[in-house]
Parts: C-alpha cells; structure tokens; sequence
C-alpha cells in the first residue's frame, strides 16, 4: 500500500465527508456559518487525520492522527444529533448518517490494531 488513497478507512471517511456535503446543502442559510460550517470540517478531519497518519513513520505517531480522526466522526455524529434536533434531518436520514459515523469508527480501529500488531512484529524479530 503506497498511498492512504488506497485504504479503505479513507475511502470509507471521503464517502461519508460527500455525502454530508450534499445533506448540508439542505440546510437552512441561517446555518450556514453555524452548523453547516461545523460539520463540514469535522466531516473532513476524519480523513483528513487518516492521510496524517499514514504519513508518519512510527506507529505512535500514526495513531495519535487516527484517534484523532475517531474523535471527529464522533463529533460528526454530534453535529448530526443537533440537526435531527433542530429537524434539519428526520430519524430515518439521521440513523443513516450515525451508522456511517460508526462504521467509519469501527474501521478506524481496526486500522489502529493493525498497525499495532505491525509493531509489535518488528519489535519481536
């Protein structure tokens, strides 16, 4: 793997920051620099850290960037929770939007792992 374009978890997390692109489209222009604002760039730091991380040599460092990411798809989930609140977005689109939320978590951490075992591997030869 050459690129972090070639990850899954990154392809997973530009998806979601698309398609949350769109949704906010719909939201009120009041919005527009309050909670459209917010959930674009939290949206985008998900894959934003995914990038930073791969870039970094050492598993600690990369990990930190990928918790990092973890913590934005989980303050998109927020951001979400606001608009359903603010019936910006029904429950149906909102379970929709949280269940990528999660997904994308999910991998994030399945990515963490695996770049935990790779350490742990070349700590053990």
């Amino acid at each position: 793997m050459n690129s972090f374009t070639d990850l899954d978890v990154w392809k997973k997390a530009r998806v979601l920051r698309n398609n949350i692109s769109d949704l906010v489209k719909t939201f009120s222009l009041d919005e527009k620099y309050r909670l459209t604002d917010q959930i674009i760039r939290s949206s985008r730091s998900i894959g934003n850290n995914i990038a930073e991380g791969h870039g970094r040599f050492h598993y600690a460092d990369a990990a930190k960037f990928l918790v990092n990411a973890r913590g934005s798809a989980a303050e998109t989930i927020d951001h979400l929770v606001i608009a359903l609140d603010n019936k910006f977005i029904d429950e149906k689109l909102f379970d929709a939007f949280k269940q990528d939320c999660e997904e994308c978590m999910k991998m994030i951490n399945g990515y963490i792992n695996y770049l935990r075992k790779q350490a742990d591997n070349k700590t053990n030869l």
